[in-house]
């Protein structure tokens, strides 16, 4: 019993070395001023012109509700879906295919640390950097929206509770899958160009530009076979109160089983690659 306890405390030490990964990206997007204004007027931007879309949708539709949502209902659902894949969506593919070009994912490899941790705790504190700037001030901002168009509004501190574990376990999915899906730099060397298929791709898929419940039943069925949709479409669903307490529990526990599996199938994937590495610089 003491033994297995000692080892558990120095399981918890170890984490601590990844922490300097952590302060190191949450200064480096800080260090710059320029930079970081351009960084949040560009994502305001993004927002806005998906806000002006829907809003032209509405606005020619002769319905009260498209898809299950009202007017001020798919105004949250934008600027909610906008916050959370902002902050679960953290690419490492490029990281991980710079490392294979410059040959400093062979210098990774010798050092005494987990590479995947440390992506993890480099992809945590971006996650941290982007929840604050800008996705923070824009759920303030959309709580006020609804607090001034809705008659009975009311903020669930519970439902909020739940969105921020939903999504955090929506970024531990995206993680893991980004650190499948870069392992094809291994085979490859250059992942840019599917890089950009695969984030266009999940644009659809996990409902960030189109909500799943504008697709056909039959589609939505298939979906739920994928772990896509629990990345951005569940968490924000779950916010918006669209999901009763049974159907959150299930989607939760959906969640830490696709990351079992995923965690299982990366372990895996990295040991045979590695096997088989070959550097092509440093």
């Amino acid at each position: 019993m003491k033994d297995s306890i000692l080892n558990f405390n120095k399981k918890i030490k170890n984490l601590f070395i990844y922490t300097p990964f952590i302060k190191s990206v949450l200064k480096d997007n800080l260090a710059y001023k320029g930079t970081f204004y351009l960084y949040i007027l560009c994502k305001i931007l993004c927002v806005f012109i998906t806000y002006y879309l829907w809003k032209a949708i509405f606005l020619s539709s002769d319905n009260a509700s498209l898809g299950g949502f009202t007017d001020i209902e798919m105004v949250a659902y934008i600027f909610m879906s906008f916050v959370c894949s902002n902050i679960v969506f953290i690419s490492m593919t490029t990281k991980i295919g710079n490392d294979v070009m410059d040959g400093s994912i062979a210098i990774n490899l010798i050092k005494p640390i987990s590479y995947k941790l440390k992506l993890l705790s480099e992809s945590f504190g971006e996650m941290v950097y982007k929840l604050i700037f800008p996705s923070l001030f824009i759920w303030v901002g959309i709580e006020y929206y609804k607090f001034c168009t809705m008659e009975n509004y009311r903020f669930l501190l519970s439902n909020a509770l739940l969105f921020l574990l939903s999504s955090f376990l929506g970024f531990i999915i995206y993680f893991l899958f980004e650190f499948c899906f870069g392992m094809l730099a291994f085979y490859s060397t250059y992942v840019w160009g599917m890089e950009i298929i695969k984030n266009s791709i999940l644009t659809f898929l996990t409902g960030q530009l189109i909500p799943l419940t504008f697709f056909p039943d039959t589609i939505q069925k298939i979906f739920d076979y994928f772990p896509f949709a629990l990345m951005n479409y569940a968490p924000v669903m779950i916010y918006l109160g669209k999901f009763n307490s049974s159907k959150i529990m299930f989607l939760i526990v959906k969640q830490l089983v696709w990351i079992v599996l995923l965690e299982i199938f990366s372990y895996r994937l990295w040991k045979r690659i590695t096997k088989r590495i070959s550097i092509l610089g440093g």
